[in-house]
This record gives structure tokens, C-alpha cells and sequence, in this order.
């Protein structure tokens, strides 16, 4: 990467609190973290952090624009960043995904922001596709080095780059725009997934185009479906259905509000002839409202809603929220049923979401047992308590 010399490198002190939180791991330093700094900044430069006795403390990436003012690369004894360090990070990043990559799945996360080093920036690969998402425009300064050092590791025959909705406007300015990089390939991709097969809208879809991070909890669901009748709720396209379908399962119903997310469910089926023979029905409604209104019930009941708490503030009304919600799927459930319920709200600790899923099913009024709890996939690492935003529950009624 490209930085200032020595001499002019923006050099920044913390306050105590925050020289702290970095020494412990911690890989944002927030605005209002800075105690002083030699000169302004620009937003994609090197800057070093040093303590209060004038000693190397670490080194990121500076953001003018943003509340999150540096993003920590490395902290420690003092080190050069460069095209070199990140070939050795991208590979390290690679090298772990190698029990996951195989013949029958090439889907996996490579990178995982900052739990990997990489803050601000995460990338998935979709059956030799590189979808590389973008949180922070600081990496946009050093971004030819950075695709060059992916195309060197992963080998990809196709980069996209995907920008947060917050970068966009700077990013416009800078020349970027989101898309293909160099040749060009298909906006939707196929991709294999534990031999299942999926389609990722790599291009306008959610996030970088599928939710790889629930590969490990819809194995899950396979080896629980056999000879049940499965309600996959706020089912988007269909992953734990065709999961359930393979485990044997002898319906599998789909329940979203969005028609594009069912017409993505029939797509993903056909692109399994193996799993048509299973019984499918979908529902487009409200599943709060679908959930407490309907008389149906099922062997199994799967709740995976999008965030409910996108901020701090919406916290306690998302905590209840997951308490109505798996309320009404407990009640929904046959005598010996299973309620999968999981959450991706990063504001929402897991203490607060299986509590809230525990207190479900005693206010449900029968006899239950939680049989596992789940977190983050092994592509999916979370190093800081920010990044911890998966869990998951499984709960039988006894």
C-alpha cells in the first residue's frame, strides 16, 4: 500500500481507554477515541498509533468521514504493510477454508473483515465468482493493489465489487462503481453448497448475493427432517427447504412476504431435480401475523427473520419481538416438534435471544428441551463482540 513517508505519516494518541480496548484486540478506534494527532487526515491513509510513552501501539486505516475513524490492520511490534502482507493474509484466509471448499461445495466466505484482518471488507466466492463487499472507503485508496493480491490467491475466473450503501456517493466521486471488474459473467451464479445446488445474485442481490453463513445450521435441519412436515419461516430462498427436502422430509412449506423470495425458492428447487418429489406448498404473508392467525401445524419449525435491530436503539423492542415471534411457532408445533430459531441481530446478545426463545416456550406451557446452540460458521469467524451476530436454538416440546 501506498503511504506517507516516515517523516509525514499520520501519527495519532489515544485516550487511555481506547489505547486499551486496541491492545485487547479491539479493531475500531472511534472518533471521539483520538486524544491528538500530528496533521489532518485523508480517508485510505496509513495511520500509526502510538501510547502515551511515545511507543508503536498499531497501524489501520483512516477514515475522515466516519465514526469509526481507523480501522486496526495491526497492532503490536511495528510492521510493514504491503502488497507482500497481503498476500501472506489473503493465504491465510484461504488456507482455512480448505476443509469447507470441496467438490460439492464452492460457496464459501474467503474473508471475513476483521476477525481476519481485513476491516471493512468482506468476500465470497460463488462457484469461481469473487464477490468483495465493501463497508469503508478507505480501502478504495488502496483497491488496485488489493484486487491484484485476490486475483493472485483465489484465482478467480470473475471480482465483482459491492459497495455498502453509506460509500457510494465517495466512491462515485473516486471512479468506482459497483460491478464486474475486467470480464464480465452472469449477475446470477450457480453454486454448490454440501451438493445442493443455489443461485447467488451476485450483482443486485442481498449482502454479495446469498447467505452462506447458515450452511452449517441447515445440515442441521437435514439430519432432523425425516418423515416431518417443515414450516421454513421468513424462508427468503429456500436453503433450509432444500435441506429438509434432502433429509427426507415429507412436506416443506415456505413462508415469506415477498413473492420475488418465493419465485427464488421454486427456482433453487428446480435447480434439484432430486428433491421434487417432496411435498411444497408457499405462503406469501406476514409470518408474525401468518404465524398467530393460522391453524396449521408442522413436525418442525424453522424461524430465521432478517436483523429485527439494525441499531442500538431497536434493541429491546427486537428482544420481544423474538419472543412473539417463536411463541407463535411454538404454538404452531405438533407434540414432539422442533423449533429452530436463529437470529442475525448483531445488536442482540445471545444471553438476550435464547432468553427470549427460552421464555417463549415456557409461556408456551409444555414441557420442552433445548437440544443445541449454535454460532458462527467456521468461514464466519467473529473476533470482537460487534462481529458476534449469529446464533442459533433448537428446542424440542417433550
Amino acid at each position: 500500500m501506498k503511504g506517507q513517508g516516515a517523516k509525514n505519516r499520520l501519527r495519532l494518541e489515544l485516550f487511555p481507554r481506547a489505547e486499551m480496548a486496541v491492545r485487547s484486540g479491539h479493531p475500531w478506534v472511534y472518533a471521539d477515541s483520538v486524544k491528538s494527532q500530528n496533521r489532518e487526515g485523508a480517508t485510505g491513509e496509513l495511520v500509526v498509533m502510538y501510547d502515551k510513552k511515545d511507543r508503536f501501539l498499531a497501524i489501520g486505516l483512516y477514515d475522515a468521514h466516519s465514526s469509526i475513524r481507523v480501522r486496526i490492520l495491526h497492532c503490536g511490534r511495528p510492521a510493514t504493510v504491503g502488497r507482500e502482507w497481503w498476500l501472506e493474509k489473503a493465504r491465510a484466509c484461504l488456507a482455512r477454508r480448505e476443509s469447507i471448499l470441496c467438490e460439492g461445495t464452492d460457496g464459501v466466505r474467503l474473508i471475513n473483515g476483521e476477525s481476519e484482518g481485513f476491516p471493512g471488507l468482506v468476500a465470497d466466492t460463488y462457484a469461481g465468482t469473487l464477490v468483495v463487499k465493501i463497508y469503508t472507503a478507505s480501502w478504495l485508496a488502496h483497491w488496485e493493489e488489493i484486487e491484484d493480491v485476490f486475483r493472485t490467491v483465489f484465482h478467480s475466473q470473475h471480482l465483482i465489487m459491492r459497495l455498502s450503501r453509506n460509500i457510494t456517493t465517495y466512491a462515485a466521486v473516486m471512479g468506482f462503481t459497483e460491478g464486474f471488474r475486467g470480464e464480465a459473467g452472469d449477475a446470477t451464479v450457480v453454486f454448490s453448497e454440501n451438493g445442493i445446488r443455489f443461485e447467488a445474485a451476485v450483482i443486485n442481490g442481498q449482502k454479495t448475493g446469498f447467505f452462506l453463513d447458515q450452511r452449517d445450521n441447515r445440515a442441521r435441519v437435514e439430519q432432523l427432517a425425516a418423515g416431518r412436515n417443515i414450516l421454513n419461516v421468513f424462508s427468503f430462498t429456500g436453503a433450509f427447504s432444500l435441506y429438509a427436502a434432502r433429509g427426507g422430509a415429507i412436506s416443506v412449506t415456505d413462508l415469506d412476504i415477498s413473492r420475488h423470495a418465493l419465485d427464488s425458492v421454486a427456482r433453487n428447487f428446480s435447480l434439484n431435480p432430486s428433491l421434487a418429489s417432496v411435498k411444497r406448498h408457499t405462503v406469501q404473508a406476514d409470518a408474525f401475523r401468518w404465524l398467530e392467525e393460522s391453524g396449521e401445524s408442522y413436525d418442525l419449525i424453522i424461524t430465521d427473520p432478517p436483523s429485527l435491530a439494525r441499531r442500538e436503539s431497536e434493541r429491546e423492542g427486537a428482544a420481544r419481538a423474538y419472543k412473539r415471534l417463536n411463541l407463535a411457532a411454538l404454538r404452531r408445533l405438533r407434540p414432539g416438534g422442533i423449533l429452530i430459531a436463529a437470529s442475525c441481530s448483531a445488536h442482540v446478545s445471545a444471553e438476550e435471544f435464547y432468553g427470549a426463545v427460552e421464555e417463549s416456550a415456557r409461556e408456551n406451557g409444555k414441557p420442552f428441551r433445548e437440544l443445541w446452540r449454535t454460532g458462527h460458521a467456521p468461514d464466519h469467524p467473529a473476533c470482537f463482540p460487534e462481529a458476534e451476530y449469529l446464533k442459533a436454538v433448537c428446542v424440542e416440546i417433550c
